[in-house]
């Protein structure tokens, strides 16, 4: 199984989040899986990407060839794909993945989380989407999306496709249920 990680390549971030990512690389591995991600050394893909390494997981990194030097291409990782582009990027972390796991992070870890739900709702794929939030960093977010379901503009068959979790255990159960 190899699970994919949306975070952050922040480097202005507090140390909680990298250490989050850390975590959460050391349990995709012990659960077994390995990891996929964005392919950068820096940052919270960075730490996700070492805890992975650190308890024997394959890490495939996957990034594009004008982000190579901006986050770092990871000179560790057991197979590294250098894309053409951002959507390539989505669509080759997807075609790699099993399941999808989003920590916290800005607008790029936003639009990678939802153009895969959106995937999901359509039918292009069923596999999991996990939310793991920790620190309430998307809590408003949740509301939001919770306020466009009451809206009706989101079903809420849509909004059971995403697992919410507030640690990192029920996010890896998420991913193999």
């Amino acid at each position: 199984m190899r699970i994919a990680v949306y975070c952050s390549a922040s480097t202005s971030i507090d140390q909680k989040y990298l250490d989050l990512a850390f975590d959460i690389g050391v349990a995709i591995a012990g659960s077994g899986a390995d990891l996929v991600w964005g392919g950068g050394q820096i940052s919270m893909m960075g730490a996700v990407a070492r805890g992975a390494r650190s308890r024997g997981a394959k890490t495939f990194g996957v990034i594009p060839e004008k982000l190579v030097t901006i986050e770092f291409e990871d000179p560790d990782s057991t197979e590294m794909f250098i894309v053409s582009n951002m959507r390539t990027r989505k669509a080759k972390i997807e075609e790699l993945s099993d399941a999808f796991i989003m920590l916290p992070g800005g607008i790029g870890t936003l639009e990678e989380f939802f153009e895969i739900w959106v995937g999901r709702k359509l039918g292009y794929h069923s596999k999991p989407v996990v939310v793991c939030d920790p620190f309430g960093t998307f809590t408003q977010l949740q509301t939001s999306l919770d306020f466009l379901s009451e809206e009706e503009f989101i079903g809420s068959p849509s909004n059971e496709l995403v697992a919410w979790c507030r640690d990192i255990p029920s996010a890896i159960r998420a991913c193999t249920t």
